[in-house]
């Protein structure tokens, strides 16, 4: 899925956990724990491998999971300190991937965060509001020593979804 921001020629593509990683997340997470696969009674839970709620009776798993860690590991950026690890609800097993192109989780306080390719916080802003969610990624973008953000919930800090440029 790719995002056009308005006044720019390029696009940038929310991200969901792939495919190979929920495998590897769903054996062993990153803080090394198996997952627990729970039937999900009432649905609603933040799926991060296909950036959309869980629906009653899914089979999900909450596993420890660190995206800035594997994006450097990708690209051979050292974040530091600025790497960490935090829960992530899945699918307990295979998953399909993104229903839409549209950008997931945007009905409540979020909050972009800026990465540079380095790994390093460059800032981050408070969205409240969802018409205000593509002009807060659009400002991230427009500096370029942005790499990649991070979109994350502000109740409990939780990484959401990264977007990257294409």
């Amino acid at each position: 899925m790719t995002i056009h921001t308005a006044g720019r020629t390029g696009g940038h593509t929310p991200r969901p956990v792939p495919p190979s990683v929920l495998k590897e997340l769903l054996t062993a997470d990153d803080a090394g724990r198996p997952a627990v696969p729970v039937t999900d009674d009432e649905g609603g839970a933040p799926l991060r491998c296909c950036l959309r709620r869980s629906r009653p009776g899914e089979l999900i798993a909450l596993v420890s999971y660190a995206p800035l860690r594997r994006w450097a590991a990708e690209t051979g950026a050292d974040p530091g300190a600025y790497d960490e690890q935090g829960p992530v609800f899945l699918h307990a097993g295979e998953c399909a991937g993104p229903e839409d192109d549209g950008l997931p989780f945007t009905g409540a306080h979020r909050v972009v965060r800026r990465y540079s390719a380095d790994g390093r916080i460059l800032g981050g802003r408070l969205v409240g509001a969802p018409e205000d969610f593509r002009p807060a990624v659009a400002e991230a973008f427009a500096d370029p020593r942005v790499a990649l953000v991070h979109v994350r919930a502000v109740e409990y800090g939780c990484f959401l979804y990264e977007i990257r440029r294409d």
